[in-house]
């Protein structure tokens, strides 16, 4: 077996590193730092993992993880809640809407006729909107994940058809805002579906060429890679378990804490991450049924100033280096 463990927000800003990890004891995260490798990654690292180059069309890669054909070119259009904050109008985690598919199903066909003139909208989830285009289409976007908790206004859309999209976006907020799925919301204390963030465009590739033999994942843009690629593609589980071949596992435990800045729930997760994948991983490398450990730590996007990626690889004979120390914490950068 190689474990190869993608974290999203291990890395966090070198404002916060330091106060954040400097009292934190992970002993098997820290020796996996003294003994193993380290290596800089680029941010696009896992377009590369699948022969791709970036950006990912993950709107067709979304319908196809959903078992739907995706011929031609396809936007995201995804549903978000605008909030007003301090420093101006942010995208809220649009993780925490929770909208049903009753909700999102009424809300599409609201607005669907607005968009006809470019193309057919849809839902492969009921927080995964997508359109399929029917005409040529420039428009510079910001991916969603990159936007979540910053200011909107850079990353609305852009290019030559930019101000046309503003325009119908601005339309779609004002028919969504009188919506009765909206109303009920409101009622029930929930956040409003307030607005529409386009993302996310392009076509299926030709071919996808992956680096692993199975994915643990909830990602939708990767269930669509691995259908592709005809990889196995599963829920992860809870914690580390044996297993065969190349394995790919999305932990991202640590992604909101450390989007929100939230020290104690970043601190909290990554303990658990440490009891429930380092530990036992480790211990899979001295028995022999793990050849290499490896932990792909990713800043988030706006949360830091920079956007890293890094990966620390342990493999057997490594975990054997006697003479090299644990590192602490801090050594996250």
């Amino acid at each position: 077996m190689q474990l190869t463990l993608l974290v999203p927000g291990l890395l966090l800003p070198d404002a916060i590193r330091t106060d954040t990890v400097f009292d934190l004891s992970a002993p098997a995260l820290s020796l996996l730092l003294g003994r193993g490798q380290r290596r800089e990654l680029t941010p696009d690292w896992l377009a590369g993992a699948f022969g791709l180059s970036p950006p990912l069309p993950a709107a067709a890669l979304r319908k196809v993880g959903a078992g739907e054909t995706a011929l031609g070119n396809w936007l995201c259009l995804d549903p978000v809640h605008l909030q007003v904050a301090r420093e101006g109008i942010s995208l809220a985690d649009p993780a925490r809407l929770e909208l049903t598919a009753a909700e999102a199903a009424a809300l599409i066909e609201a607005i669907r006729p607005l968009f006809a003139d470019w193309g057919t909208l849809s839902a492969s989830a009921p927080a995964y909107w997508e359109l399929a285009l029917k005409k040529s289409l420039a428009l510079t976007t910001c991916p969603l994940s990159d936007a979540i908790s910053r200011s909107v206004d850079p990353g609305l859309p852009g290019g030559p058809d930019g101000q046309a999209w503003r325009r119908l976006i601005a339309e779609a907020q004002t028919i969504m805002h009188n919506h009765p799925v909206n109303r009920t919301r409101d009622g029930l204390g929930q956040p409003l579906i307030n607005s529409l963030w386009p993302w996310g465009f392009g076509s299926l590739p030709d071919a996808v060429q992956a680096n692993f033999n199975v994915v643990w994942s909830n990602d939708p843009v990767l269930a669509g890679l691995c259908t592709l690629a005809n990889l196995p593609y599963l829920a992860p589980p809870e914690r580390f378990q044996p297993a065969s071949g190349r394995v790919l596992a999305i932990v991202d435990s640590l992604e909101h804490p450390a989007r929100t800045f939230d020290a104690l729930a970043w601190r909290n997760a990554l303990l658990d991450f440490e009891r429930n994948w380092i530990v036992p991983g480790l211990a899979s490398l001295k028995k022999r049924e793990c050849r290499e450990l490896r932990v792909i730590g990713a800043s988030i996007p706006g949360a830091a100033d920079v956007a890293r990626t890094v990966a620390f690889s342990l493999t057997r004979g490594e975990h054997w280096q006697l003479w090299k120390r644990p590192r602490p914490l801090t050594a996250l950068a």
